[in-house]
């Protein structure tokens, strides 16, 4: 009887042991390639410190989509941090697993086993543009403050400002300056230096101001200091916030202004 019993406990130990492993290794099914160097973030955020770029071909394995823009992963050298989900910098495998928070693996070409891809959809993308401006424009009239400080929403500064539509709107967060919001722009591609090429949601980048005259200003800026930020809204308008004496946050129409002329260039953030 003793043995029929120990043998009894024997089996249910190394089929809930073998069960554990089953799950444990289902964390880490969905395996992916990097196909560009990319940042390896420490956090979900691109202000965030890294261990450094994952360089072209690196394997990792994907442990959770954060969001539509952040995967939690693990590198060949067991360190645990995030990546843009962008296919310019990752491909999925398609090997049938799905990441924990259940949307499939997803390639290039798009999701696999019915699963979301890793980059937002048109429809998903222009639903997240509209909460991004509904964010904004929540604070019109919220006074101006230079150097603003980013754990409150008192005052903004230009780039405080679009920081916090895009978290508030988009659950990203952005760069703290303008600079380095332009700098993470132009790293994922798209830009324009046209405006009337840019789409709603785009972020316009401005060069420093001389004056209200066309001619002040280069017609070559891509050398220029980036110094002012703000939404493009669509229809020549813009959604920003510049200077105590224009009120703070508030909508300006570009052409004819000097708007137009100081625009650097322009883009998305959502990639």
């Amino acid at each position: 009887m003793k043995k029929q019993l120990t043998a009894l406990l024997l089996a249910t130990t190394v089929t809930f042991s073998v069960g554990a492993l089953t799950a444990e290794q289902a964390l880490a099914a969905s395996n992916a390639t990097i196909v560009s160097g990319v940042n390896f973030r420490k956090a979900p955020n691109t202000d965030s410190a890294t261990y450094g770029l994952l360089k072209t071909g690196a394997k990792v394995d994907i442990l959770d989509k954060v969001n539509n823009y952040w995967y939690k992963v693990r590198d060949d050298q067991g360190r645990v941090g995030y990546i843009s989900t962008s296919s310019k910098y990752v491909r999925t495998d398609g090997s049938g697993g799905s990441t924990p928070n259940g949307g499939g693996s997803s390639n290039s070409g798009g999701s696999s086993n019915g699963g979301s891809t890793s980059k937002p959809s048109t429809g998903n993308n222009s639903e997240i543009v509209n909460k991004v401006i509904a964010a904004g424009k929540k604070y019109m009239g919220t006074p101006y403050e230079f150097g603003s400080d980013r754990s409150n929403t008192r005052t903004f500064d230009c780039s405080d400002f679009t920081r916090q539509a895009f978290k508030e709107g988009a659950g990203i967060t952005l760069p703290s300056d303008s600079r380095g919001q332009a700098a993470y722009v132009k790293s994922l591609g798209g830009t324009t230096t046209d405006w009337h090429k840019l789409k709603p949601g785009d972020l316009m980048f401005f060069m420093d101001y001389k004056g209200t005259k066309a001619s002040a200003y280069p017609s070559d800026k891509s050398n220029q200091r980036i110094s002012h930020v703000g939404i493009y809204l669509g229809d020549g308008k813009i959604l920003h916030t510049f200077s105590k004496a224009s009120g703070g946050v508030r909508i300006d129409s570009i052409a004819g202004k000097h708007w137009e002329y100081r625009f650097a260039f322009g883009g998305s953030p959502l990639k």
